[in-house]
């Protein structure tokens, strides 16, 4: 129990440190903003290049782990998406804005610190695969289905315009330039290299600091239904279809499957309540983030320590 607790207690601390210092207003809304353009803008797309520039692009280009993330998602995603519209009666916005909800994880500000204390340097590898499936993929699939319930059936706008936006977003710019990197085998002089470095090492405990500030003032009350589904859905049934595709394909690295796994883990993304809001649904989305959030430090805490009973985490 120490050893899962010297995992995650620093976690939830610094997330703990985010969330008082925003309660007495240490620091104000505007700061953690800039504290997350920060992350988004140089620190996580640093780490990521780093991650892919100095592996050789057979090791990067890992096919077993993206086929077995994306399979393990997009399930989830069907799962969520079935049980909201069919057995809930949901629309198909709500459907889909919830089902992503449960199957696209916080990777950076939260997956990546748990991570990277418990495997060491491949969790930045797996986090830069696991957001090509998570950009590419399944945020732009469940957009497209929520704007088609929205507008009858015209959700293939909303790709094209979430397809333009990745192209201008940071972290995609960091895959592309550390895959091409990788795949001429080139490496930065020595000072940019550094800056990188500093930059990449800020990334976790800057990222929890403002997932802690960001949740002051949320509030999680009145939506249980939507807790439930997205919190059973998130901390519990993603990490075991996470778990479950990485052992049914071939060629997967352990670390990497214990890295896919603790990624299913991490509450969703910290976005999530603005995705949400182009359709009306920004109060709900909050409310299963804070939920969300708060119930992850148990549940991790119980996924770390069947892990290790497991002999599962390394060391």
């Amino acid at each position: 129990m120490l050893a899962v607790l010297s995992i995650t207690a620093p976690i939830f601390i610094l997330i703990g440190l985010g969330f008082f210092s925003a309660r007495i207003a240490l620091v104000n809304r505007d700061q953690v903003r800039g504290m997350g353009t920060f992350v988004i803008y140089f620190a996580l797309p640093s780490l990521v290049f780093k991650a892919l520039a100095e592996r050789s692009l057979s090791e990067v280009l890992n096919g077993p782990y993206l086929a077995a993330y994306a399979m393990a998602s997009l399930s989830l995603f069907g799962i969520g998406l079935l049980l909201a519209r069919r057995w809930r009666g949901l629309d198909l916005s709500s459907s889909a804005i919830l089902a992503m909800g449960m199957a696209v994880p916080n990777s950076g500000f939260v997956g990546y610190p748990i991570a990277v204390m418990v495997i060491g340097p491949t969790a930045a590898l797996a986090m830069a695969l696991g957001m090509l499936v998570e950009n590419l993929l399944m945020i732009p699939l469940a957009l497209a289905i929520a704007e088609a319930g929205r507008q009858g059936g015209q959700g293939w706008t909303v790709v094209r315009e979430t397809a333009l936006r990745l192209l201008r977003n940071p972290l995609i710019i960091a895959i592309v330039l550390g895959l091409g990197m990788s795949l001429l085998e080139l490496r930065l002089p020595v000072v940019p290299a550094r800056v990188i470095e500093m930059l990449a090492a800020a990334s976790a405990p800057v990222a929890l600091f403002v997932i802690g500030a960001t949740l002051n003032g949320m509030k999680a009350g009145g939506m249980a239904a939507d807790l439930a589904q997205t919190s059973i859905g998130k901390l519990i049934l993603h990490p075991l279809l996470m778990f479950a595709a990485l052992s049914l394909v071939p060629g997967v690295d352990p670390l990497l499957m214990v890295a896919g796994v603790l990624f299913a883990s991490a509450p969703m993304l910290s976005v999530f309540p603005i995705l949400g809001q182009r359709f009306g649904l920004e109060e709900r989305c909050a409310a299963a983030l804070v939920g969300c959030t708060v119930l992850a430090f148990f549940s991790i805490s119980v996924l770390l320590a069947l892990l290790r009973w497991q002999g599962l985490l390394p060391g």
